[in-house]
């Protein structure tokens, strides 16, 4: 019985979600698919990766991950199925998959798209299904499609370090407006090098320590932590950091220029070590 994930880009304001997993159903009744979530923002490649990234290492070996993402931003002469430590992704070739992994795939095989199929969601979907209806019958991966298929690669949002600081861009707001930086704990912590710090960002607001929970300070307050990912944020205690007090964002399009259309445009956050 194959465990699937299943996220996309979709929204869920129409049918399409309801009808992909029907399509995956068809292939086989019994695989049992979770919902990561279908309501990421279009052409936010790090955001997604972000996601994607840390759900697919807390599921059980050998899980299948059916990412929907910016399917069409490239015509699809093939669809990805990556193995990469004991998971399996299953996307677009249109360099999403070297954002999550932070690398290149252990194994990447090309699925075959019919020329003569219109090229839609659901067909994309059916795609997968069948490729994880045949690794679940005993087909091997290089029997499926053509192995070790040059792949687009994009790389994933570093924060940029010098000796005395780390800038990072905010990659993500959650549901409670906190926000979430590229810099992890294990980046954090070999950049300081047992030094003071204080992180900087909009209306030279500061902070000054790291803390391990939200009731660390009194309701209202700012704070800086490591997430469960182990990515800092920032938050209120009770509070909405990004609207509320600081006026920070993820990204916007900057379309005013019809040559910079689509491209995004990071809010910082900087940490200074003394």
């Amino acid at each position: 019985m194959a465990l699937l994930t299943l996220t996309s880009d979709i929204g869920l304001q129409d049918y399409l979600v309801g009808a992909v997993k029907g399509r995956l159903w068809q292939a086989d009744p019994a695989f049992v698919i979770t919902d990561i979530t279908h309501q990421l923002p279009p052409f936010n490649y790090p955001q997604a990766a972000y996601i994607c990234r840390n759900a697919i290492k807390n599921f059980p070996d050998f899980t299948f991950h059916i990412i929907l993402v910016n399917l069409f931003e490239r015509k699809p002469d093939r669809l990805l199925l990556a193995f990469h430590n004991n998971q399996y992704i299953l996307c677009a070739d249109n360099g999403l998959l070297t954002m999550i992994i932070e690398g290149k795939p252990e194994l990447v095989i090309g699925l075959p798209v019919d020329k003569l199929h219109t090229k839609n969601t659901l067909y994309c979907a059916q795609v997968f299904a069948q490729a994880i209806q045949a690794i679940s019958e005993g087909k091997r991966l290089q029997d499926i499609g053509e192995p070790d298929v040059a792949i687009l690669e994009k790389n994933h949002l570093r924060p940029l370090l010098t000796n005395d600081t780390i800038e990072g861009q905010i990659i993500f707001i959650d549901n409670f407006e906190n926000v979430i930086i590229n810099i992890t704990r294990e980046q954090f912590e070999a950049q300081r090098r047992g030094r003071s710090f204080h992180i900087e960002f909009r209306r030279n607001e500061h902070i000054e320590r790291i803390s391990e929970t939200y009731a660390d300070v009194p309701e209202g307050e700012k704070l800086a932590l490591f997430n469960s990912s182990g990515y800092l944020e920032i938050a209120i205690n009770k509070g909405n950091a990004a609207g509320l007090l600081f006026g920070l964002h993820g990204y916007k399009e900057q379309a005013d220029n019809a040559y910079l259309q689509n491209r995004l445009f990071y809010q910082t956050v900087k940490v200074y070590f003394a």
